[in-house]
């Protein structure tokens, strides 16, 4: 349970940084907002719990069958980082641009704010949409997987200081690692912004695979989805595009059109006003 216990660990940290923010700079915040956030990541974290308990015992299975014996060193761990950090940037794409992924991902992109509780509008439907199939390759390589999993815990608790709009660019900083800069513009919606720097850590792969876009002065982000869902409903927010994409897969003809709708590209469950 690495990643429970590790967070958890952070909580205070997070909490910290939540109330120093919503003091200071309170217009950021929205309080139905903020409290759908806390609901959802509670849902989310409890969903991981059971997800963990019930496949663990399948991952130590795969583990049975790695390439290599891999120790642990700090060599050995900063690679694990790495590794982790690269498949992150592709499942971080892939919600993007596969429907059935961003069913559960669509849910951390659907507050209009941008402020640190947005890190916990998690989906509880992660373990459903398959997220942790992107970490399998480093089973398979031979990192036992409490070591991967406390690895993407890391990861996850590293991305939590990047949402937030009252860190101004870093420097030479921005130029290795995701920053707020460049996470405003991945929460963003404005054309150039949408579907850009899928970064957990590192901020090189969006440059090295040509999803990157510089946050500009000029052009302030507009947060949320195309189509903004107008809820702080934690179910609302958690189901609505799993409604659509099952209600439009049904409804299209041919087994074709059926995974289109669940594995192209997505569209929005709701309509702009």
């Amino acid at each position: 349970m690495s990643i429970e216990i590790i967070l958890l660990a952070l909580s205070p940290v997070f909490i910290i940084f939540v109330t120093l923010e919503f003091i200071k700079y309170r217009r950021y915040y929205d309080i139905k907002d903020s409290f759908a956030n806390t609901a959802l990541a509670l849902m989310h974290q409890g969903a991981d719990a059971v997800a963990l308990l019930i496949l663990m015992p399948f991952f130590y299975w795969l583990y049975d069958y790695r390439l290599f014996d891999i120790a642990l060193t700090p060599i050995s761990i900063f690679g694990a980082f790495i590794l982790q950090d690269f498949l992150y940037y592709w499942f971080h794409k892939a919600s993007h641009h596969i429907h059935w992924l961003w069913a559960a991902h669509v849910v951390h992109h659907s507050s209009t704010k941008m402020n640190f509780t947005t890190a916990f509008r998690q989906s509880l439907m992660y373990p459903l949409a398959g997220m942790w199939l992107f970490w399998l390759p480093m089973i398979l390589l031979g990192f036992d997987p409490i070591t991967v999993f406390t690895v993407v815990a890391l990861n996850l608790a590293y991305q939590f200081f990047v949402h937030t709009q009252v860190v101004n660019k870093l420097g030479w900083f921005e130029k290795v690692f995701n920053t707020p800069s460049h996470h405003r513009v991945h929460h963003a919606i404005n054309a150039g912004y949408l579907d850009k720097n899928f970064a957990g850590v590192l901020i090189i792969w969006d440059k090295l695979f040509g999803t990157f876009a510089e946050e500009e002065s000029g052009k302030p982000c507009k947060y949320g989805i195309v189509g903004q869902l107008h809820s702080n409903n934690p179910l609302t927010i958690t189901f609505h595009q799993w409604r659509y994409l099952i209600s439009s897969m049904l409804t299209s003809k041919g087994m074709k059109a059926k995974l289109k709708v669940l594995f192209g590209y997505p569209t929005s469950s709701v309509k702009e006003k």
